[in-house]
């Protein structure tokens, strides 16, 4: 395990420069901070907790809170909890995991907790983890929109969601599909929100009429139709009311895989039949199905990484300029699971 010492070697400071890069006790200079903190996590070296906390008077831990059903974190989860620990841990924060319960999201322990700012993850239109969070004049971060009354969006880490709809239905449209079925995130997410309108909007400036089979949210998280999500739809609007839908838009791998086990049920296939488009996928596995999943690429570890660095600078423990709203590229990485009609 790396210490002070080698830090301090590497970075050519004294091992009381490095300690103060970490504890803000002195002022240190931009160049010579950023010097030491990419020693730092290139030696994966982190400074003793317990010591910092006592200097600076706080709890050295931050909260990262991720609303959750019976079921594992997906591909998309895990990378962006693996950016947020190890980037926090650069500079000296633990973080703690809050897998709140949905039900359980408006109860006021969260506000309790010892951390001196938190990040969250996957907000929903008037959510009452932001509302305790700014109540109790909580540094927050949000990954995703904010749609509070009375909070403004501020801080926030985002991919342009907007963007995206409209890069994968021109794709899709380039392909010659006109008739599309999009399997969107649950409806009081502000993800979802984001990605209607410009669904909507994309449809228009192309000159297609929006028709009611072409819309779906995903069910409550606890409820038994959200593990199943993806297959009763495809088969209700191909099956039953016999849609010519030629390409399908999912929120995420499962739902593809849902509705990729439906397509195969009603004797069609992918892509030679229906098209099929992965919003948040796990990009070490899309390529390995057969057809391999085409998607978008949503860097999930740079969203949890740009979402401390904003938090950090909200707690003062990072200097300089930084915009309050982040966004994350994201592209399309095209496989075979669409095709021209």
């Amino acid at each position: 395990m790396a210490k002070i010492d080698d830090v301090a070697r590497l970075a050519g400071v004294s091992k009381g420069t490095v300690s103060n890069v970490f504890s803000q006790k002195r002022p240190t200079s931009k160049k010579v901070t950023e010097r030491v903190l990419r020693v730092s996590r290139e030696l994966n070296y982190v400074p003793n907790h317990i010591a910092r906390s006592l200097v600076t008077k706080k709890t050295m831990a931050i909260g990262l809170t991720i609303p959750h059903g019976n079921f594992f974190f997906s591909a998309f989860h895990n990378q962006f909890i693996n950016g947020v620990v190890l980037e926090a841990s650069i500079y000296g924060y633990r973080v703690l995991l809050d897998m709140i319960a949905v039900e359980e999201v408006k109860t006021p322990s969260l506000a309790s907790y010892p951390i001196d700012g938190a990040i969250v993850l996957g907000p929903t239109e008037e959510d009452g983890r932001i509302h305790l969070l700014h109540q109790n004049q909580i540094p927050f971060v949000t990954v995703g929109k904010i749609i509070n009354e009375g909070i403004p969006d501020s801080s926030t880490v985002n991919n342009d969601n907007d963007q995206i709809i409209q890069d994968i239905c021109s794709y899709l449209i380039g392909l010659g599909h006109r008739n599309m079925m999009f399997l969107n995130a649950g409806q009081q997410m502000t993800v979802s929100i984001e990605r209607t309108e410009a669904f909507k909007k994309s449809l228009k400036e192309h000159q297609i009429e929006l028709q009611p089979h072409m819309i779906h949210y995903k069910p409550y998280i606890h409820s038994d139709e959200y593990m199943k999500y993806g297959y009763n739809e495809t088969v209700h609007i191909l099956g039953t009311l016999k849609e010519k839908v030629t390409a399908i838009i999912a929120d995420d791998d499962r739902t593809a895989f849902s509705a990729m086990n439906a397509i195969k049920d009603l004797g069609y296939s992918v892509p030679e039949d229906i098209s099929l488009f992965v919003i948040c996928g796990d990009l070490s596995m899309m390529h390995q199905i057969t057809p391999s999943l085409t998607g978008m690429d949503l860097q999930p570890s740079e969203l949890g990484v740009q979402s401390v660095r904003l938090l950090m600078h909200k707690l003062a423990v990072l200097d300089g300029e930084y915009q309050d709203q982040w966004i994350v590229n994201s592209k399309i990485i095209e496989r075979s699971s669409c095709s021209s009609i």
